[in-house]
């Protein structure tokens, strides 16, 4: 699993998952730039680091050997979890994964020297494993 090595802060503060911000588009990492096919978000999701593993291994896999693969965002984000049947309060639970704050309009994944028929089934595979709407895009 992706997972920053050293981080500044242990224990980030939660934020608002539904605000302003966070549906307004992206304005970077908007247009395909490596590859030749990009999936792109739709929607906005925080994308944990397990999710993202699930989806480059069916892009990879779907793929094919002669495929290449980018991934454009990372999970640095620290989320906390407290054990099960804790009661409240004594605390913040202990960081329990990591995931990426994806907004709409962000790509995601970039694949090249795949024919497109099979790139683009690879990445429509890649993109039903993330927990937001996604879509195919050509570099233009």
């Amino acid at each position: 699993m992706l997972a920053p090595k050293k981080a500044k802060y242990r224990k980030w503060q939660t934020g608002r998952r539904r605000g302003a911000r966070l549906d307004t588009p992206e304005t970077r990492g908007i247009t395909v730039a490596f590859g030749s096919f990009g999936l792109k978000a739709m929607t906005q999701a925080r994308v944990t680091s397990n999710q993202l593993e699930a989806a480059r291994r069916a892009l990879s896999r779907a793929g094919g050997k002669s495929a290449k693969i980018w991934i454009r965002v990372f999970p640095d984000r620290p989320f906390t979890q407290k054990a099960a049947e804790v009661g409240m309060g004594s605390g913040k639970g202990d960081v329990a994964g990591y995931v990426a704050d994806v907004r709409p309009g962000r790509v995601i994944f970039e694949i090249d020297g795949a024919p497109e028929k099979m790139a683009r089934e690879a990445l429509r595979k890649a993109g039903t494993k993330l927990p937001l709407t996604a879509k195919v895009v050509a570099r233009e």
